[in-house]
């Protein structure tokens, strides 16, 4: 669970900010788009397959 502590002079937007990237580093967006639809095995299969390809071209 992601959590931000509010300093007592910091203003707002600069907590915003630090939760936007402590949430960006978690994953939690990807994992919410990736659960947002049913994913068949195969699909599932597609996505990762795809993902290993990158990984070996970088």
């Amino acid at each position: 669970m992601t959590q931000v502590v509010v300093g007592e002079n910091e203003g707002i937007e600069s907590a915003l900010r630090r939760f936007k990237r402590q949430v960006s580093k978690a994953g939690i967006f990807s994992e919410v788009k990736r659960r947002r639809h049913f994913e068949t095995p195969q699909e599932k299969r597609k996505r990762k397959a795809v993902a290993r390809r990158k990984k070996r071209y970088r």
